[in-house]
């Protein structure tokens, strides 16, 4: 079988093989070509580790078969607490005939692309991009907080002051918070980065603004310097699984972005135990407030 050969996301190496040379698909790795951007049947094989959210890991499955020749092998992944014990049944209802294995708590099915799929349209309009009136903004299935507004973010562009000058919101999904900071006019600009392509092509439409500028990246390896100030609601979720490095990491890469007399807003969930990073990265770090179970910090450089 000629063509492609793609994965999707990490696979685990003690799980399943990913072929030698294949090309990277997810929204999630900065560089990853784009799945819903494949020619249909242009496509040789397809290793997918599916996403753990229903509407997107229909979403993903129906564009990587559309995008398989006919015939083709593919091999869909996931943990058995993340969907896992839902891909025989979702796989199946495209049309694909499959054997199923579970190993080191992930089920796995196998199979070849049927000469036709059914059922994919549903699973395409499901999951693809779309206006939510609830919030006025372009969001997408997969994309943190997608069809809501994160009462943690919401309780920052509550309490944000008017912000000056060049900055940075680190993580910044849709666009919703920077939409905010962008209110303020002695704002120069702001760039907003975020490691999800779908949350930056969404913020593109929801972020007008000739101040904002946009960055599909990883912000652990992104080089931006010199800021006047950085705004973030910082994740501590990694793939789907808790991760407090993560917005430790976050917190780390604020202090060496801003310039001196820089300043970092944060909100952050309550239970995690954040002040121990902030104080020693930051000349002074204090909480502003503590409600609804988290925390917005204010923090110099």
């Amino acid at each position: 079988m000629s063509g492609m050969i793609a994965v999707y996301g990490a696979p685990p190496a003690d799980v399943v093989d990913v072929p030698h040379g294949a090309t990277q698909f997810s929204p999630l790795m900065p560089g990853a070509a784009a799945l819903e951007q494949q020619a249909e049947g242009s496509l040789g094989e397809l290793v997918m580790l599916a996403p753990p959210g229903t509407l997107e890991r229909r979403y993903v499955i129906a564009h990587g078969l559309r995008a398989l020749a006919r015939g083709a092998p593919f091999t869909i992944l996931a943990p058995n607490d993340r969907g896992g014990t839902r891909l025989r049944k979702e796989t199946q209802a495209f049309g694909c005939t499959l054997q199923e294995d579970a190993r080191r708590h992930h089920r796995i099915v196998t199979g070849t692309r049927p000469e036709t799929l059914t059922a994919i349209d549903d699973a395409l309009e499901q999951g693809r991009p779309r206006l939510i009136d609830e919030l006025g903004a372009w969001s997408q299935p997969g994309v943190f907080s997608w069809d809501r507004l994160d009462p943690g973010t919401a309780l920052l562009i509550e309490h944000l002051p008017k912000l000056r000058g060049h900055g940075a919101d680190f993580g910044c999904g849709i666009g919703l918070l920077a939409h905010a900071v962008l209110v303020s006019h002695e704002v120069t600009d702001i760039v907003l980065i975020d490691i999800d392509r779908r949350a930056i092509a969404c913020a593109e439409h929801n972020v007008s603004d000739p101040r904002a500028r946009f960055l599909w990246a990883d912000l652990r390896s992104a080089a931006i310097s010199d800021l006047d100030f950085v705004v973030m609601n910082a994740p501590f979720h990694d793939a789907g699984a808790e991760d407090k490095s993560l917005a430790q990491q976050f917190i780390t890469r604020a202090a060496e972005a801003l310039g001196k007399g820089g300043v970092c807003f944060m909100v952050a969930n309550r239970h995690l135990p954040y002040e121990a990073i902030l104080k020693p990265a930051f000349k002074r770090a204090h909480l502003m407030i503590e409600a609804g179970g988290y925390k917005i910090y204010e923090a110099h450089t």
